[in-house]
């Protein structure tokens, strides 16, 4: 299991979000607080890797993975001082499929287009084959790791989501379900939280069968991130048209973050957000 955020709004220094708040998500690489494994437990630190991915001034965007863990890289902490974005998402990963390599790191990306997850399906490796077997033949070679996550990603490319991401998300998830059921594993688990960006539109999922969801929260507030130990990074300088949607919280205001429901897509566009029932 693993913990993301993803940001839309105006252009912002990344570290506002990734490693300033007093549960920024580097923080949460170390001591996440919500992250519980299938069987009740917490899975205390997501060390298995990271990423960021973020929009500025092209289409297509950024992207920096390492396989280390997120809160011993120097690199990341230069980095998210330095870069300024208007959508960025960035990862924390905890394996519970495929090995801690690079190109398992999260976020993928396609051309334009991020993903990223939390979550997993039971028995993956009974189902792996006949899921990438309907991968679209010109999307195949894009597969470069073992993860779940990134079959999602391409199956979901394949079935439509750059033209509606939300059809392609339902048409990615009945294929997962069906595999599991041909399989005789209909009672199997799958659980996707997941974020989404074109570079124009911010998009998230939260879905889950046969398996409690994973947390996901968002907030509109401004200057939430006023507990910071630097002055010209409190209160007023963040900015008011923003957006931000988390696996947990980034501080203990528990005011200020909207649990998203269950069973729910998002579209955010700059600093709107509109949730709606997936299935």
């Amino acid at each position: 299991m693993c913990r993301w955020i993803a940001y839309s709004g105006q252009p912002i220094f990344i570290e506002q979000l990734i490693t300033l708040p007093s549960h920024s998500l580097v923080e949460q690489s170390v001591n996440t607080e919500m992250n519980f494994r299938s069987d009740g437990s917490l899975m205390s630190t997501n060390g298995d890797g990271f990423g960021i991915g973020w929009y500025s001034e092209r289409p297509e965007p950024g992207l920096f993975k390492d396989e280390s863990p997120a809160w011993s890289n120097r690199n990341l902490r230069e980095l998210c001082r330095q870069i300024r974005a208007r959508i960025f998402l960035a990862h924390v990963r905890a394996t519970t499929t495929g090995a801690v390599q690079h190109s398992n790191c999260h976020p993928f990306k396609y051309k334009n287009w991020l993903f990223q997850h939390n979550g997993d399906v039971k028995d993956f490796d009974v189902i792996r084959r006949e899921l990438q077997m309907d991968i679209a033949p010109d999307l195949y070679p894009e597969l470069k790791g073992t993860t779940d996550s990134e079959t999602f990603f391409l199956l979901a490319l394949s079935y439509g989501l750059m033209d509606d991401p939300k059809t392609g998300l339902q048409k990615m998830v009945e294929r997962v379900e069906k595999a599991l059921e041909d399989n005789g594993l209909k009672d199997g688990a799958l659980n996707l939280s997941c974020a989404i960006s074109d570079g124009q539109k911010l998009y998230t999922l939260r879905y889950a069968s046969n398996a409690k969801s994973k947390t996901q929260y968002y907030s509109t507030q401004s200057g939430w991130i006023d507990d910071v130990d630097c002055e010209e990074l409190s209160g007023s300088y963040f900015p008011e048209e923003n957006i931000v949607i988390v696996s947990e919280p980034l501080d203990n205001y528990d005011n200020k973050w909207t649990e998203i429901p269950d069973n729910s897509f998002a579209t955010v566009y700059r600093s709107d957000i509109a949730i709606e029932r997936f299935k």
